[in-house]
């Protein structure tokens, strides 16, 4: 996919094939069969307890037989870039050289497409290794506007899928996401600042302030990440293109009243037959 000898240089080879600048320069440490077992155990785990920490996940994983230590869960944690969800005391401590934004969206009513974004990171089993996924989400219709694969949690990818929206969308008026180092960089927000867009990120570990992505994850994960074990990074994308297709196009949504995000994001909802 990459040829390193071609004239073409690697960062334009790489946004060509729509993945991560990092990706292309960034050189794999393998990981054991039985540490990706693992991690795909603390995946499942975190989607269904995001409060648990690594002393619960270590109880839990012992419980079910498997003989691990809180050290190397919380490593694997980190290495997932997972945390146990709750909030926490000194949240207005910030990354060195970081500014953290205020959360806009408490008491907000949202009521229009384009109003509200969101983006988020998350952890992707395949057979024999891990990518990370980034997408940006429209809040009031759920539609995923734009996604990015990485097999490194660096900022280019997210950089690049939030232009990507952009480039198809227009701008929201507000885009929220976490404290991830990726979102507070200077690279990040200065994209936001520059397109007129306000900032909101949430309170440290609450993952109720961004629970429509989480829920986005969650859906993703069950109902197809789970189901496969992609060989490869590029049946990865191929496998998550097909589903957002699927999540966007055709999969309805109780919160949206039976319609797909795609019908209430472009304002074109379809009659629902009646029934005899």
């Amino acid at each position: 996919m990459i040829d390193r000898d071609h004239p073409l240089p690697l960062s334009r080879q790489a946004e060509a094939v729509a993945i991560s600048r990092g990706s292309v320069y960034y050189l794999p440490r393998p990981v054991s069969a039985q540490d990706l077992a693992l991690m795909r155990r603390i995946d499942e785990l975190h989607l269904e307890l995001p409060f648990a920490g690594s002393r619960m996940l270590r109880d839990l994983l012992n419980a079910e037989g498997i003989a691990v230590g809180r050290k190397h869960v919380a490593t694997l944690m980190r290495r997932m870039g997972i945390e146990a969800l709750y909030r926490k005391p000194n949240t207005s401590r910030k990354h060195p050289g970081h500014k953290v934004y205020p959360y806009l969206l408490r008491g907000l009513k949202i009521e229009r497409t384009n109003q509200v974004w969101a983006m988020d990171i998350t952890y992707i089993p395949m057979a024999r290794g891990f990518v990370y996924l980034a997408a940006v989400i429209d809040w009031y219709s759920r539609r995923v506007l734009a996604w990015r694969v990485s097999i490194t949690m660096d900022t280019d990818f997210c950089i690049e899928a939030v232009e990507d929206a952009i480039a198809r969308h227009g701008t929201p008026e507000i885009f929220n996401t976490d404290q991830g180092s990726q979102f507070t960089s200077q690279a990040f927000t200065g994209l936001l600042k520059e397109h007129g867009i306000a900032i909101s990120m949430d309170g440290k570990g609450c993952w109720r302030d961004n629970v429509f992505i989480e829920r986005l994850w969650k859906s993703v994960k069950y109902e197809e990440v789970y189901r496969h074990a992609y060989d490869s990074v590029s049946n990865a994308k191929t496998a998550l293109a097909r589903y957002f297709d699927f999540y966007n196009r055709r999969r309805p949504h109780s919160a949206l009243d039976r319609l797909t995000p795609d019908q209430v994001y472009f304002n074109q909802p379809l009659p629902w037959p009646k029934a005899a």
